[in-house]
């Protein structure tokens, strides 16, 4: 009967104490979230007129983590799965409001209780006031394996390696050897890739040998497409698990094809300005049935196999619905168009042409080759054929406003005019050429530090528009 009536009049001390002290705790949090994205916590403290030391402490089960929004005055800190924001005077204001964000391991399911508490000094004693615990819900991610999701409660106890991109190691690519469903004559094609610490543009690029056509299976959110024995996964941005796999099937259309498909690829991302290409090892491993550790130290311990091409695409021609129009050979007058000294390379003088002995071909010499720039550009292609021209001689005639400039590219002799930063202003350049010249089929090619790639792509790692 003593215990019990101790236990009532500290109850009752405690219940006067926040009445007179009037600091309450309030905890705003979603109560369902999804694995492998963030969400957003706010702790709302009415204080009063108290300024004093103050701590916040909150833990978050393993797979979670959390960081600093607005620590309203706080030193926030997150470690060994525990948040700690502390203050050594409490702000003047009567009510704090903290924010923090929590990311959710895209493996986790299940639900968690959050809770919290908020100490603080008075009159010399340390007071605390605990947060109402609220029930989260995590929904599991449709993107990762359904072998590899785990419930939170259990994460840390079944000790899954951090998949952090440091503890995969490099940037790394495998496929499993194309293999035959029982009862089918279509292979199936998987590519593993581990990204690293790369999380924007990036591409794979197959070679299929002939006599097949690629079929998209699981893309992981890429654009797949098929196109000339290529098939190719395009990224805009990477998918967010350290590790992830693609696959596609491969349809025989040809009697005679070589079983099984020998398979060569790359896959290329975008390290700071540069293109980044490494090949893609080819291995006898079940990519879909092996184990999560058995999988990690494949990926750890995966050689990295530079490309000696940092870029292979081809940029491809562009479509348009405009008309083509021939136009007399005036120069530009008021086209909006930036002065030549701010858009375009700097004009070199034309050295004398030189003609070889032997094929009576002009040679191509140093003013008139195409220089390379750092990152992604635009240029104009104006023609293109097998043997070089004279370039002087023969584009004169169109009175083009820039010096013409050449490349030799997959055995063609490619002529460009023009350095652009911005899509637009190359498309509209274009335009020009279509209306003052009866050069009817310019259109727009892209280079990144001096490697052509397609304008689709130019697109996505620039982030512009496209214009018609």
């Amino acid at each position: 009967m003593i215990r019990v009536l101790f236990l009532f009049h500290l109850m009752l001390m405690l219940f006067i104490d926040m009445i007179f002290n009037g600091v309450t705790l309030d905890l705003n949090t979603p109560t369902e979230v999804n694995a492998g994205e963030d969400f957003t916590v706010t702790v709302k403290v009415d204080k009063t007129s108290l300024n004093s030391f103050a701590r916040f402490q909150q833990n978050l089960p393993a797979g979670l983590k959390a960081s600093a929004i607005n620590p309203s005055g706080g030193d926030f800190s997150f470690q060994d799965n525990r948040i700690r924001l502390i203050w050594l005077r409490l702000p003047d204001e009567p009510t704090l409001t903290v924010t923090y964000k929590v990311s959710v391991d895209p493996r986790l399911t299940g639900t968690f209780t959050m809770g919290g508490r908020f100490s603080y000094i008075e009159d010399n004693q340390r007071k605390n006031i605990e947060v109402s615990p609220v029930n989260i819900n995590i929904i599991p991610s449709p993107d990762i394996d359904p072998a590899l999701i785990v419930d939170v409660n259990e994460f840390e106890q079944k000790v899954i390696p951090d998949l952090t991109p440091e503890s995969l190691g490099e940037v790394s690519a495998v496929r499993q050897a194309p293999y035959q469903p029982v009862g089918e004559d279509d292979w199936i094609v998987k590519v593993l890739v581990n990204r690293g610490n790369q999380n924007k543009f990036a591409k794979i690029e197959e070679n299929i040998p002939a006599g097949y056509t690629a079929l998209k299976m699981n893309t992981k959110n890429a654009i797949f497409t098929f196109k000339d024995g290529m098939a190719k996964f395009l990224w805009m941005n990477l998918p967010s698990d350290p590790y992830f796999i693609v696959s596609y099937r491969l349809v025989p259309v040809d009697e005679n094809v070589a079983a099984p498909p020998v398979i060569s690829g790359k896959f290329s991302y975008i390290e700071g300005d540069k293109t980044r290409v490494i090949d893609i090892v080819q291995k006898n491993a079940d990519l879909e049935n092996m184990d999560t550790e058995s999988l990690q130290q494949l990926l750890f311990d995966m050689p990295v196999i530079l490309s000696e091409n940092s870029d292979p695409d081809v940029s491809q021609k562009e479509e348009s619905t405009r008309p083509l129009k021939a136009g007399d050979n005036s120069t530009i007058k008021n086209t909006g168009m930036p002065a030549e000294s701010e858009t375009y390379e700097k004009r070199q003088q034309p050295a004398k042409t030189v003609y070889n002995k032997v094929t009576g071909i002009p040679e191509i010499h140093e003013p008139y080759l195409l220089q390379p720039r750092e990152g992604v550009t635009y240029r104009v292609q104006v023609a293109a054929g097998h043997r070089p021209v004279n370039i002087k001689r023969y584009f004169d005639k169109y009175k083009l406003n820039n010096d013409v400039k050449t490349e030799v590219h997959e055995g063609w002799h490619k002529y460009l005019v023009g350095t652009f930063s911005e899509y637009k202003e190359a498309r509209d350049y274009r335009v020009h050429i279509w209306n003052t010249t009866t050069i009817e089929d310019a259109f727009v090619a892209a280079y990144n530090s001096g490697d052509r790639i397609t304008v689709q792509e130019a697109l996505m790692i620039t982030n512009q528009k496209w214009y018609r």
